[in-house]
Formats: C-alpha cells, structure tokens, sequence
C-alpha cells in the first residue's frame, strides 16, 4: 500500500497532519526537490505539494508527471492559488480526452 505526504509551508500543510496524511515542510527549492525526491524512494503513492513550492522545482515535477507512482498533484497554499494546478488537471483532461471538457 502507498502512502500518501504532502509538502508545503507550515501553514499551508498542517491541518493535513489531522487527516493522518505525512506532512514535510519545505521553504526553497533545494530543500523542496530533496523531500520530493525522498518521498518517490520511500514509496509514496500521492504526494501533494503546493503550487508555490511546486513554481520553484518545475524539472523535478516534470520528472514525475510522466510516472505512475507517485502521483504528484498540486494544491494552492494558505496564500491562495497560482492555477497551476488547476492548468495542469486541465491538461491532463485534454491529453485523456482528447479535448478539454472541463
């Protein structure tokens, strides 16, 4: 069974530590793209990571889109959304679907 992280600042991640999700705080990219990389080794199936953090490590996210495992998904921190995600799901739709139906 995968587990399940994710990855942000305090403020952003911590109410996910009551959901029973692993919960890495990060600040810069390198600090960002080591957790990362150590949460794919470690078998985690989903790591959320917000989008603030993920707009700094852009090759290593492009690293893992391609992969099945781990899922690397992108959510808007306490600070608000960028649209990152919400581009990236829209996206992924269109190269499912063939068009965008969201």
């Amino acid at each position: 069974m995968h587990k399940v992280a994710v990855v942000g600042d305090r403020d952003s991640v911590l109410g996910f530590r009551a959901l029973g999700v692993n919960v890495f705080t990060a600040f810069e990219a390198d600090e960002t793209r080591r957790i990362v990389d150590k949460l794919a080794k470690d078998n985690y199936g989903i790591i959320f990571i917000t989008e603030q953090l993920a707009n700094l490590i852009p090759e290593t996210i492009e690293r893992y889109n391609n992969a099945v495992v781990p899922a690397v998904i992108l959510i808007p921190s306490n600070q608000g959304t960028l649209g990152i995600g919400m581009d990236r799901i829209n996206k992924n739709v269109e190269k499912a679907v063939g068009s965008n139906i969201l």
